[in-house]
């Protein structure tokens, strides 16, 4: 590592506990989204009684509930994470966005041919779409690139879940672009960025969840900062996880702000975790960075997985009511855990190399063609 590189990485390589964290979070957006088998055939805007039909609602009302905000989490350690990887790689820049494309794209682009194929078979037996009804031409080459929630959008389309992974795409164009300047200052510049971004959401300002989405990646970037001054240790990580608990209290149920409490929780998860990570120093959970490869893939298959199920209990069962049973929700969750495991092994990992192999025989042939 070069002179100017130095001091911009931990000592500590793997954050187990952070990526085990990953794997939780996915699945917390699978019981969020558990509703969307009591959704009948109807146009958008069905409300469900969650507490009424889903199994084990009030024993695990809080996920049901709020299952969704663990998508602010993904984008919190995302930004942890990319200062981590890429803040001391002199050559970060230059194969920055291969790195992205071919990590992500080739089972997005997967998961969302076939949500159209069976979007298109729904709409074909009930007249109209399942949960997520922009199933135009216009969404679809807006989801091509991952550009589906940039703000062009009228809601979100096909794979419904990677809305999320749209405006993302511009919190990676944000770091990749402020990434030299990063260097130099990662706390000082990383936060002023999210708290900019996060006051424009709280502001109401136009396209707020890519607003949302950036000011929490640098968050996230910003906690990594404070990492490298040596201000976080487990004892002041667990201080300021629990302080941000205490906040996320008081936004919720003393000033009923959701997001208030969605943004303490957030750093408070976010804190909590780190702490669990600094005092493991014998890497005891390891096995974490393993499971959390999984969440990529449970994310983004768990509604094909949803769709494909819905579509087969209505042509053989003719009613969901089998969605009722304590049974079924964790048929449904385990099958979601394992196609992630599958999904990575067999889909991600080779799409990924493939790829990389791709744009290194076109890198390697442009000198004999030139």
């Amino acid at each position: 590592m070069s002179t100017a590189m130095s001091g911009l990485r931990l000592e500590k390589r793997h954050f187990s506990a952070l990526d085990l964290s990953r794997l939780l979070a996915a699945c917390a957006v699978l019981f969020w989204h558990y509703q969307h088998f009591f959704v009948p055939p109807v146009e958008y805007g069905f409300h469900v009684r969650r507490e009424a039909v889903t199994p084990l609602y009030h024993q695990l009302s809080w996920l049901f509930d709020y299952g969704h905000v663990a998508v602010q989490y993904f984008w919190a350690v995302s930004g942890f994470v990319f200062a981590h990887v890429y803040l001391a790689d002199k050559n970060a820049q230059g194969r920055f966005w291969l790195a992205r494309v071919a990590r992500l794209w080739p089972l997005h682009l997967l998961t969302l041919m076939l949500v159209a194929v069976m979007q298109a078979a729904y709409n074909g037996i009930n007249g109209t779409d399942f949960i997520y009804h922009q199933q135009d031409m216009k969404h679809f080459l807006l989801a091509l690139p991952l550009a589906h929630y940039w703000g062009w959008q009228v809601n979100q389309s096909f794979n419904g879940p990677s809305w999320s992974l749209s405006t993302e795409i511009l919190a990676y164009a944000a770091f990749w672009v402020l990434l030299p300047a990063l260097r130099r200052a990662p706390l000082m510049l990383a936060l002023p960025v999210a708290v900019l971004c996060l006051g424009l959401f709280f502001a109401g300002a136009p396209n707020q969840p890519v607003a949302t989405c950036i000011g929490f990646f640098f968050g996230g970037a910003a906690v990594y900062g404070m990492a490298l001054r040596g201000w976080l240790r487990p004892a002041s990580l667990i201080a300021l996880g629990l302080g941000c608990v205490a906040l996320a209290f008081a936004a919720g149920k003393l000033l009923h702000s959701e997001d208030g409490a969605t943004l303490a929780g957030t750093f408070a998860a976010l804190f909590l975790t780190l702490a669990i990570d600094f005092a493991d120093k014998r890497d005891v959970l390891k096995i974490g960075r393993q499971l959390g490869d999984a969440s990529y893939g449970i994310y983004l298959w768990h509604f094909p997985l949803q769709l494909a199920l819905v579509l087969l209990i209505d042509e053989t069962l003719g009613s969901r009511d089998i969605a009722r049973q304590p049974a079924f929700l964790l048929f449904f969750v385990l099958a979601s855990i394992l196609t992630g495991f599958a999904s990575h092994k067999w889909i991600e990992r080779p799409a990924q190399r493939a790829v990389q192999n791709l744009a290194r025989r076109i890198r390697d042939t442009r000198p004999a063609t030139a």
